[in-house]
């Protein structure tokens, strides 16, 4: 018994000698209410903004972010299930900015605003955090944009050229094609030195794993993050999505890589931000949304840019989407997003359900950067398309009426058909740039004059296959990246000796 009693003692002697006593501050406050996914706290006088806060909630810790700094209170929006946060729970200031996990391990993944798995897998096996919310770079460390983001669409790629670096809207009514664009803009980087980052904000899960399938088909999972807040998911998973995304893909931009990023789409997410906002008591502007809507975009849009050599010559290309109300682009939200960005791809309903797919007008997109982010070959042949393809618009509303046309407006009108025609693209289809300058060419070069409307996309099919089978053509616009006289030669004797075979031309 002595010696059970003395092991005990021993025991007790080493646990005191190796006690160290020491102090640890913290901030602690207590929730005064909660309801919506948004507590009000009060007695954290050194809480941060975007600070995560830690709520000591009966069944476990759960996380939340500050939003709200009023003098005696604070009001956070919970990161996870706020049913089983109770007044009067415990809150403690972690002293560390909402960060997200960072690295090539998110590569290939489907994961949360969070960083946190949905695809099954598995942890990421990251180490790095970079915090969601940080300052655009300044004008000294950018430059301008003038390398490509081929896109594979040919009507985009022809009409409003998008480059490294650029910030280009798409914009329009609900299910006409605007995610379509942005996924096929995706697959299209595949060898083209480029990381991807699709955001789905506010998106239906089975509509985002639909995505991910097609993605993983075409070998773009391979280079592509997929960060998905859905249609389930609360008000402040939806509000952190897009800044989440661009943290991930700053990463790269520190590495001197190209990253381009969807953000869709960012009316769903000013609608978040609505809801967060109006629960916290701010004051309500225009449309009920708060007065720093805008910034809410603006401080997330900047973030993409081109950096100059000196610091490490990097960029994030943008695609953030819109979707407008019975083709309202004068509402709140699409004005003032349209006035962040460097253009928008506008696209319309009655193109759509005509079947000019995707249904991009002509008249209303734009792209400020313009040619300069296209390469030679392609500002060559693509130069006067927009042009054309506006004066047709107009020209087709004309001739409706049934008067008397001229031989030239007749001419531009045949034209015009065929290049609409040609402008016509399936989903999940993007085409490479050399093929688009060998179409483009025989359009504005008068070879497609004679070939019947209804045969343009048979025209165009087998003159890809002819090209690839019979020539190099395509090869030399690849290397040299512009049409001289001899690839125009090698184009034209191409496009002829094809037409040669050609039965319903005889």
């Amino acid at each position: 018994m002595s010696n059970k009693k003395d092991f005990i003692i021993e025991q007790l002697k080493n646990q005191i000698s190796g006690f160290k006593a020491g102090l640890e501050e913290s901030s602690v406050g207590r929730v005064l209410k909660i309801s919506d996914g948004i507590a009000l706290v009060s007695g954290l006088k050194e809480a941060m903004m975007s600070e995560i806060l830690t709520f000591k909630a009966k069944d476990g810790d759960i996380s939340g972010v500050a939003l709200n700094l009023e003098e005696n209170l604070v009001g956070a929006i919970i990161l996870g299930d706020h049913s089983v946060i109770k007044e009067g729970d415990e809150v403690v200031c972690t002293k560390r900015i909402l960060s997200v996990p960072v690295g090539e391990a998110m590569i290939g993944r489907v994961v949360n605003p969070l960083g946190e798995a949905m695809d099954g897998k598995g942890k990421p096996a990251t180490t790095e955090f970079y915090p969601i919310e940080k300052i655009a770079p300044g004008v000294i460390t950018r430059e301008s944009v003038k390398q490509p983001v081929q896109t594979g669409i040919k009507a985009i790629d022809a009409m409003v050229p998008i480059g490294r670096g650029q910030r280009e809207l798409i914009i329009g009514d609900r299910q006409i094609g605007k995610t379509a664009i942005a996924i096929d803009a995706i697959i299209n980087q595949r060898g083209q030195n480029m990381k991807c980052i699709y955001v789905g904000i506010g998106q239906k899960e089975s509509k985002v794993a639909s995505i991910v399938r097609k993605l993983e088909e075409a070998g773009a999972m391979e280079y592509t993050t997929v960060v998905l807040a859905g249609a389930s998911s609360p008000a402040s998973m939806l509000y952190i999505s897009p800044y989440a995304g661009c943290a991930m893909a700053e990463y790269f931009l520190d590495k001197g890589e190209d990253v381009l990023i969807v953000y869709d789409d960012l009316s769903k997410h000013a609608v978040s931000y609505r809801e967060i906002s109006l629960l916290l008591r701010r004051p309500p502007g225009r449309e009920a949304y708060p007065g720093d809507v805008f910034y809410l975009h603006s401080r997330l849009l900047e973030r993409a840019c081109k950096l100059n050599k000196e610091h490490g010559g990097g960029s994030i290309t943008a695609l953030p989407i819109i979707e407008t109300q019975a083709g309202d682009i004068s509402a709140y939200i699409p004005t003032n997003v349209i006035s962040i960005t460097d253009g928008q791809i506008f696209l319309e309903p009655d193109m759509f359900y005509k079947g000019n797919r995707p249904a991009i007008n002509a008249g209303l997109s734009v792209s400020r950067v313009g040619s300069s982010a296209q390469i030679k070959a392609m500002k060559k042949v693509a130069g006067k398309m927009r042009l054309e393809a506006a004066q047709f618009r107009e020209l087709a509303a004309f001739a409706q009426f049934g008067s008397d046309l001229d031989e030239e407006t007749n001419k531009k009108l045949e034209r015009g058909k065929r290049l609409y025609e040609v402008f016509k693209q399936d989903q999940y289809q993007p085409l490479s740039v050399d093929k688009q300058v060998l179409i483009y060419f025989a359009l504005i070069n008068s070879y497609v004059d004679n070939v019947p409307v209804e045969k343009v996309k048979e025209f165009e099919a087998g003159l890809y296959k002819y090209a690839d089978t019979n020539s190099e053509v395509a090869k030399l616009i690849i290397e040299k990246q512009e049409v001289d006289e001899e690839i125009e030669a090698q184009i034209r004797k191409t496009i002829e000796n094809y037409k040669e075979t050609l039965d319903y031309l005889s």
